[in-house]
C-alpha cells in the first residue's frame, strides 16, 4: 500500500500495545518477523519503546526492511516538547527515523493540537520521520486540522471493528487521501453474537482471520496484537481468500458506534 506521500507501508501490522521488555518482546517481535510481518506499532503512552528497540535488535532485524510507528504521548505535546520527545523516542527505538509519528489524542485544545502538528510537520521537513499522521481524530477535528496545516496528515488510526464502524470518517480519510490504520480490530476477542463464528466456519478460518481479512478490501490497515506464535502466524495468514460482498456488508450492519476507549470529541487525556 502506499501513503499520500508516496511511502510503501505494509497491508498489516503487529502492535505492541502492554508488551512487556525481555523475553516477551523479543519472542513476539521474533515470531512475528518469522511470520512475515513488517509493520510494528507502539508509543510513548505505551512505555515500551526501548523494550521494542531492543527486541528489534536482538532479533537482528533490520531497520529498512521494517516500517515502524510511534505517537507523541499527550503530556508531551506542544511543539518543543514533541520534538524532544521524538528524539527520546528515536533513542529508546535505537533508530534514526520513524516511518510514522502520529498525535495519539487530538483533545479539546486547538492551540496544542495545531502547535503539536507544526512539529509533526518540521520533524518530517528534517527528516527524523518519513510519514505523520494522528490518532482518534473524528472528522470535526480533522476538518479543523485540514484548514489550518502546512502538510495534510497521511494516517489516522482509528478504533475499527464491526461493532466500531463510522462509514462517514472512512469516508472523509479516503476522500482526502488519509490512510486508516486499525486498532483493536478484533473487538479484543469478545466476537459477540455468532455472526462471527458462523462466517469463520463458513470460510474455514478464525474469527480473528474473518475480522482482519474484512478490513483489507475496505484499505484499512489492521494491526492486531499478539504474542502467541501460532495466533501471530494466523494473523497474518489472510491472503488467500476472499470475503463476499454479502457477508462484507454483513460485518457492515453490525455497527453500534460501541467504543472500547473514550469519546474523542469529548474527552482529553
Amino acid at each position: 500500500m502506499e501513503l499520500s506521500n508516496s511511502i510503501q507501508i505494509p497491508q498489516i501490522g503487529l502492535g505492541v500495545y502492554k508488551m512487556e521488555a525481555g523475553d516477551e518482546m523479543n519472542n513476539a517481535i521474533g515470531a512475528s518477523w518469522d511470520a512475515g510481518y513488517r509493520l510494528f506499532d507502539t508509543a510513548q503512552m505505551y512505555r515500551n519503546e526501548a523494550a521494542l528497540g531492543d527486541a528489534l535488535k536482538f532479533n537482528q532485524i533490520p531497520r529498512d526492511e521494517i516500517f515502524l510507528i510511534s505517537k507523541v504521548d499527550n503530556s508531551n505535546q506542544w511543539y518543543q516538547p514533541t520534538l524532544d520527545s521524538l528524539q527520546e523516542s528515536l533513542k529508546k527505538l535505537q533508530t534514526s527515523y520513524l516511518d510514522s509519528f502520529l498525535i495519539h489524542w487530538p483533545g479539546q485544545n486547538k492551540e496544542r493540537m495545531l502547535s503539536t502538528w507544526q512539529a509533526m510537520e518540521h520533524a518530517l521537513e528534517q527528516g527524523l520521520v518519513r510519514s505523520i499522521g494522528i490518532c482518534n481524530f473524528e472528522v470535526s477535528q480533522l476538518e479543523f486540522l485540514l484548514d489550518h496545516c502546512k502538510i495534510a496528515p497521511m494516517i489516522n488510526q482509528i478504533e475499527h471493528n464491526p461493532l466500531m464502524h463510522d462509514e462517514a470518517l472512512l469516508s472523509f480519510c479516503n476522500k482526502h487521501s488519509i490512510q486508516v490504520i486499525a486498532w483493536a480490530p478484533l473487538l479484543r476477542g469478545n466476537f459477540g453474537t455468532d455472526t462471527i463464528p458462523k462466517l469463520a466456519e463458513k470460510y474455514g478460518k478464525t474469527e480473528a482471520q474473518i475480522l482482519l481479512r474484512w478490513n483489507i478490501p475496505q484499505g484499512i490497515i489492521p494491526i492486531p496484537k499478539s504474542k502467541n506464535p501460532g495466533r501471530l502466524a494466523q494473523n497474518i495468514d489472510v491472503f488467500d481468500f476472499l470475503l463476499e460482498p454479502a457477508d462484507i456488508e454483513l460485518l457492515n450492519s453490525m455497527n453500534e458506534n460501541r467504543r472500547t476507549s473514550h469519546d474523542p470529541l469529548t474527552f482529553d487525556f
